[in-house]
């Protein structure tokens, strides 16, 4: 920067800090024009970046002017939005610390611009794997959705932001762009109905009519003509030379696709874009209104109600005027715009989410409007100024704040900065009870009638005698020349604007619950006002939004870049004073200089000021051999600098002046002539003489130069040769005792092993706990930190594996773990492993109305199918078993054959073979109870881990060999006998036992399989 100061007259200066005069808005206003007609767009004040909307193409911002630009020192080259937006990333990289970037203007500054050249350099300056390529094009592919949905043509700007945006890009700790998400504030949601002469409505709307393809159009019903759509030609200027609409189309076709919105979202998305269109076109009179249009609008949102539909067949009569009626429709067409733009913005940033959970270093870019005044402001622009009135005070805070810090860390005396608090304006809008929002709160949700006079009123009442409130009423005689009686002024910041209280609204949407569409529903979800909780107006829940986005900016380090608009006419050089002095005012440029020079206009590291004017001083030249805070207090005592011009910090050199600088910049000037000149000899033989002295000097002089130069490229090659050398027979001697305890000839080549190792391991870690043998091996050095590390991600797999189980899997795990109680005790377990376990393999529908009647109460557990055996003779029955909470029952159809208690249940036995067998064995107290159950289960395993279970007693399994004995009932017995075959059998044999027979090959297979 300080190189450019010797052109100062000409283009001007690269940084207003540096302006003699500080305080004066002439002279800033003369820097500015200076390089505005020079094609300089971009100054600074201090670290906050001006920037002059050009209109014409300069050739700045092309991958070569990133390249330049990229690690650079900020005041090393020209300003630039690239060297802030680098100067922010190396910042965040190196302090590990959370950025933003505030890009404020008035429409037409260009505002939206910067923030995309951020996003590019963004998207050229960080690693790029092709997953964060993918990440990249999302991030940019935002950019022209949200312009779609949230930007118009207006008077001032073909593509004006109409909503304010802050966006986080997410980094990690590499520098990479890993996610984002994206903030909106303050949609311009009345611009769907009505726009001003020369204005047009959002984009998307014309990129649907002139872009969509005609099977689209016939489905939503809309004509490829923007004339017949009301909601579209109140500015009449449908067509604009600079926009193409059916490219910009097919631009935001693509984007939801690489954003991931679904074909359903995006069918969905569309129809709500033609309801709007058909919605518009519905006309109200004294007698009638069209319905053809309300049934369109009511079909496209998938509406199925027959009352509501029905509208497109009989006369539809309402309680209310035309105008209600269509003051109604819009706000209704306001609302469905608005709900939808929030939930595509909530969408993006589903898609921008970053799903890794490790901490993130984050830079915001906020995109917002700036301070607007209209021949008629309305709500909208009370809300825009009362934004910038926060950000303003904001503004000061943290730039009073960093200066302070910065003062304090060099070790310099702080004097407090006389400057305009505009707490007073902040409070005066939004302080709880008698703030203008309250206020307004209060009217709008108080019973009985309220209109926008009863509101003046209110507010007359609250604010008189306040400084910076004035109405007719309480204006003096001449200010109530200038106010209308619907109308209040407030005196902002930047100056008095006056608003008007029309236009006051309550509308309730219950009818859009009940709409089909998706998206709809989302939107309009939670509106009905049901529950006892106060309903939130507008202005509330814009004020907490903007608080919740004061915090978040609190949180972060803070960037700026001011946006001007040169004249009306977005005209190429062009520099209307008029206009550019009323944006300077509020944008507080003047006011944030004043801070920036209320102590020391210039400050420097030591190494950086005398590496560049160490010339100027003998005892500094060529080579200073002491530090560089005394070399350069040498420097200044030699140039004779007085003691209340300079500041010498704990790492930097403060001056105060600008005069100081450019005198010493004046000086180095000559300085690098005189160097550059050898002693010239006079001679008195005439032009020619002198003319070959003069020659021969410069060869001679540019032979020196030549030879230096080679000089130290030479001295560089050999001391990198020589490092190299060193480098190399180091680790070649580490090499060859690498084996041997660590020591000097080997600790840096054992480094790099461990680091080589680690780096590789990284990238080649296990994916599954399975997984035993991708595991890097390790060298003798990390033998015992391989072991470790590889229990600890063995641990790190189990607990991902065990967080991703779902409820009804933990479930299974559970009830297999019960089961293993018969691992090795049954041959046909390995079996039963592959076949999940279900809840109940009865449904309820399945079971007898009667019996659930009576069972239910208790709770049904599980129920499974049975083959039951009668005690006497065997005769197989079929049954249900059922296990409630207390116990066990045996049903057949309708009837309950038998209950068991829990209490009364001794055990369950089952055999060590294949078979399905179970026997349930019953205290028998009395003659007249059922003895044992004998049952056959195709769900064994299942079953019995279900009474394992249920009864919460996890030694009730008996596995036995041979045979099992069970009560028939008291003092009788019976028995079953298992054996293994090459067939499953069940009969009664000679002596009056049950014989199970259990495959033979089923047992053999079980076995290989283990």
């Amino acid at each position: 920067m300080e190189g450019s100061l010797t052109a100062r007259d000409r283009v001007g200066i690269q940084d207003f800090v540096l302006l003699d005069a500080y305080t004066s808005e002439t002279a800033f206003m003369d820097n500015l024009r200076k390089r505005f007609n020079e094609n300089l767009i971009y100054t600074y004040i201090g670290t906050l970046l001006v920037s002059v909307n050009p209109y014409k193409e300069l050739g700045i911002y092309t991958k070569k002017q990133m390249d330049i630009y990229m690690g650079v020192n900020f005041f090393e080259l020209p300003p630039h939005i690239f060297a802030l937006a680098d100067n922010v990333y190396r910042t965040m990289i190196s302090e590990t610390s959370n950025h933003f970037i505030l890009i404020s203007g008035e429409s037409g500054a260009g505002k939206t611009e910067a923030s995309k050249k951020v996003l590019q350099f963004y998207a050229v300056c960080c690693p790029s794997t092709r997953l964060l390529d993918n990440v990249r094009d999302r991030l940019l592919l935002s950019n022209p959705v949200l312009e779609a949905f949230g930007n118009a043509k207006t008077l001032k700007n073909d593509n004006s932001s109409r909503f304010g945006k802050y966006m986080d890009i997410q980094f990690d700790h590499q520098g990479a762009a890993v996610g984002g998400h994206v903030l909106s504030y303050l949609l311009e949601k009345s611009r769907v109905v009505h726009q001003n002469h020369g204005e047009r409505n959002f984009h998307i709307f014309y990129q649907l009519v002139e872009g969509g393809e005609d099977e689209l159009l016939r489905w939503l019903g809309l004509e490829r003509n923007c004339q017949n759509y009301r909601f579209l030609i109140q500015g009449e200027c449908a067509k604009v030379s600079s926009i193409n609409d059916k490219s910009d189309w097919k631009t935001v076709q693509k984007a939801l696709i690489i954003i991931e919105f679904s074909e359903k979202d995006i069918e969905d998305l569309f129809a709500i874009l033609a309801s709007v269109l058909h919605l518009g076109n519905v006309h109200f009179g004294a007698s009638r209104w069209n319905t053809f249009f309300c049934f369109l609008f009511l079909h496209f949102l998938c509406f199925r109600n027959p009352c509501l539909c029905s509208i497109y067949h009989f006369q539809v009569l309402s309680p209310f005027t035309a105008e209600h009626a269509k003051y109604a429709r819009d706000a209704l067409a306001k609302a469905i715009y608005g709900r939808t733009f929030s939930w595509l913005v909530n969408k993006i940033n589903e898609s921008l989410a970053n799903k890794d959970s490790t901490r993130k270093t984050v830079i915001g870019l906020l995109d917002i409007y700036g301070f607007e005044v209209f021949d008629m402001n309305s709500f909208e622009q009370f809300c825009i100024n009362f934004c910038n009135e926060k950000l303003q005070q904001l503004f000061i805070q943290l730039t009073l704040k960093s200066e302070q810090e910065e003062y304090e860390m060099e070790g310099i005396e702080w004097e407090p900065v006389p400057y305009f608090n505009n707490k007073i304006i902040c409070d005066l809008v939004e302080e709880k009870h008698r703030g203008i929002i309250s206020i307004l709160d209060e009217e709008c949700l108080r019973p009985g009638e309220a209109t926008d006079f009863t509101f003046l009123e209110k507010l007359e009442e609250k604010m008189c005698g306040h400084p910076h409130f004035v109405t007719h009423k309480l204006a003096d005689q001449k200010t109530r020349k200038t106010l209308e009686r619907g109308e209040f002024r407030l005196l902002h910041y930047a100056g008095e604007v006056t608003y008007s209280v029309a236009g006051n609204c309550s509308l309730l949407f219950k009818v859009m619950r009940q709409s089909k569409n998706s998206i709809i529903q989302h939107c309009f979800h939670a509106i009905e006002p049901d529950g006892k909780k106060r309903p939130e107006t507008v202005a509330t829940q814009f004020k907490s939004s903007l608080a919740g986005l004061t915090e978040i900016l609190m949180t972060k380090e803070p960037w700026y870049v001011r946006c001007l608009k040169p004249n009306h006419c977005k005209q190429p050089d062009r520099f209307d004073d008029v206009m550019v002095r009323h944006q300077v005012k509020y944008l507080g440029l003047m006011e944030h200089l004043r801070v920036r020079r209320a102590g020391f206009a210039y400050r420097r590291r030591y190494e950086v000021f005398l590496k560049r004017y160490k010339a100027l001083c003998p005892d500094t030249w060529p080579h200073w051999k002491g530090t560089p805070a005394e070399g350069v207090q040498r420097l200044i005592k030699h140039l004779g600098y007085k003691p209340d011009e300079y500041k010498m910090g704990r790492t930097k050199i403060f001056i105060r002046h600008p005069r100081t600088l450019f005198a010493i910049e004046d000086a180095f000037e000559i300085c690098k002539h005189e160097l550059g000149k050898g002693p010239v000899t006079s001679d008195k033989r005439g032009l020619e003489t002198h003319t070959y002295n003069i020659t021969l000097n410069s060869f001679l002089t540019a032979t020196k130069i030549e030879t230096c130069w080679r000089g130290l490229q030479a001295r560089k090659e050999r001391e990198r040769r020589a490092w190299a050398f060193s480098q190399s027979c180091r680790f070649i001697k580490g090499f060859m005792n690498r084996n041997q305890p660590v020591s000097m000839d080997n600790s840096e080549y054992l480094a790099f092993v461990r680091q080589s190792y680690l780096t590789r391991l990284k990238d080649n870690l296990p994916k599954s706990v399975l997984d035993k043998t991708t595991w890097l091996t390790p060298p003798p050095i990390m033998q015992e930190a391989s072991v470790f590390l590889r229990k600890l991600h063995t641990r790190l797999l189990l607990r991902k594996y065990v967080r991703g189980i779902s409820s009804q899997q933990k479930v299974q795990v559970k009830l297999f773990y019960l089961s293993f109680i018969l691992i090795g005790r049954k041959e046909n377990y390995p079996q039963s492993i592959c076949q999940p376990f279900a809840d109940t393999r009865i449904s309820e529908k399945d079971i007898n109305i009667k019996v659930l009647q009576q069972i239910c109460p208790e709770g049904i557990k599980y129920s499974v199918p049975v083959i039951k055996y009668d005690r006497n003779g065997f005769r197989p029955r079929f049954r249900q078993l059922i296990f409630t909470q207390a116990a066990a029952y045996l049903v057949e159809e309708a009837k309950i054959k038998q209950r068991v208690n829990y209490s009364s249940l001794k055990g369950v036995s089952v055999s060590n073979l294949s078979d399905n067998f179970l026997i349930l064995h019953v205290s028998c107290d009395d003659t007249k109870q059922k003895g044992d159950l004998v049952l056959q289960c195709s769900y064994l395993f299942e079953a019995l881990t279900k009474i394992c279970v249920v009864t919460k007693n996890h030694s009730l399994i008996k596995v036995v060999q041979g045979s099992v004995r069970f009560d028939i009932q008291p003092g009788k017995e019976g028995f079953v006998d298992f054996k293994s075959s090459s067939e499953a059998m069940v009969y009664r044999t000679k002596n009056g036992h049950l014989m199970v027979v259990g495959p033979h090959n089923a047992i053999v297979n079980s076995r290989d399989k283990s």
